[in-house]
């Protein structure tokens, strides 16, 4: 390998690590954009147009407008200001644009590192399937809004889970193929082989409970009970009827949503253990450090999830709660990288 081509493999690093911050400074925001009730201040796509916020009264005027014609504003905000308006609306602007940066800063130098045929090919895919999720990611986010202009006063939580998902697919991806090229490898991340089935099952068991994370912040069902470790007085919320299978699917009912994802969480601790009891019994050595960082990850996101809920979903610990499941999800990819061959 020349100079050169080491310049380039180094630069095509640095893009991956900075595109990996981007993505999860979005998340951030996205996250803080859903817990202000932000996301329908704009109610069009405006994808080129919308690049430059109101500079004059008149444009302003217009956007609240538009703003005062949708369910939300009718229902929840009739006594909003201008002014109040100008935080929403800059939240979701600010979410926009940061979604435009990732899309162009994605793109531009993708198509370098095509055209410099430096860069390993099975990475370069990879590569492609990122842009395209990116893409994808913007188009399912309008769709989210849309589901909050017309008959609700919210987005559809199915929607909202499917946009979190994404995301979390995305920077799981760019985290996953940042530790290959690091480490100059080539390691595939669904290999179903009986040693790293277990790691496996334990990444998709967090990714269920963002979706039901999702469930709860679309739903606001953290509003429901605001106690722990009981739902009120009882473990099984007493709103809860048992009425058939059908009654317990129904992810429009609140409770229910928070009692699957207080009892996921549980879950999910209960198989970590289980997972670090098999590590040791086994001496896996090489996995010791990767499992006491992600117990640590572990155990910040239910003391964040149990403190955001009690407080009465103070917004500082909700977005914390948020950041802490990204972290958490990298910890367990990491965990299960080490197993992998």
């Amino acid at each position: 390998m020349t100079t050169n081509d080491k310049k380039i493999n180094k630069l095509f690093l640095y893009w991956l690590n900075i595109s990996l911050i981007l993505v999860f400074f979005i998340i951030i925001i996205g996250g803080l954009t859903r817990l202000t009730n932000s996301g329908l201040s704009i109610t069009e796509w405006e994808l080129l147009k919308g690049i430059i916020p109101p500079l004059e009264m008149s444009t302003w005027l217009l956007y609240f407008e538009e703003y005062k014609s949708i369910p939300q504003y009718r229902i929840l905000n009739q006594n909003m200001t201008l002014n109040e308006f100008k935080v929403i609306y800059y939240w979701e602007y600010f979410h926009r644009i940061l979604a435009r940066i990732i899309g162009i800063f994605f793109l531009i130098p993708l198509i370098f590192f095509y055209f410099t045929k430096k860069i390993d090919k099975r990475y370069m895919n990879i590569c492609y399937k990122i842009f395209f999720l990116i893409i994808l990611q913007g188009i399912i986010g309008w769709y989210m809004v849309k589901s909050g202009l017309i008959n609700n006063i919210t987005v559809s939580h199915y929607r909202l889970s499917a946009h979190l998902c994404l995301a979390f697919i995305i920077i799981s991806t760019i985290f996953w193929l940042t530790r290959n090229v690091n480490e100059k490898r080539n390691k595939i991340f669904f290999n179903l082989s009986k040693k790293n089935l277990p790691f496996l099952i334990l990444i998709l068991l967090i990714f269920l409970q963002i979706i039901f994370g999702a469930f709860v912040s679309g739903l606001d069902a953290g509003r429901i009970y605001q106690t722990w470790p009981l739902m009120g007085y009882s473990y099984i919320p007493n709103d809860f009827i048992f009425e058939g299978l059908q009654s317990i699917i129904n992810m429009t009912n609140h409770s229910l949503v928070q009692f699957y994802h207080r009892n996921l969480a549980y879950l999910i601790t209960l198989y970590f253990f289980i997972l670090s009891f098999y590590i040791y019994k086994k001496n896996l050595i090489y996995l010791f450090t990767p499992l006491k960082i992600m117990f640590i990850f572990l155990l910040l996101q239910i003391i964040l999830g149990v403190l955001t809920l009690v407080s009465g979903l103070n917004i500082y610990l909700a977005s914390a709660h948020q950041i802490s499941s990204v972290l958490l999800v990298f910890s367990a990819i990491n965990l299960y990288y080490y197993c992998t061959k």
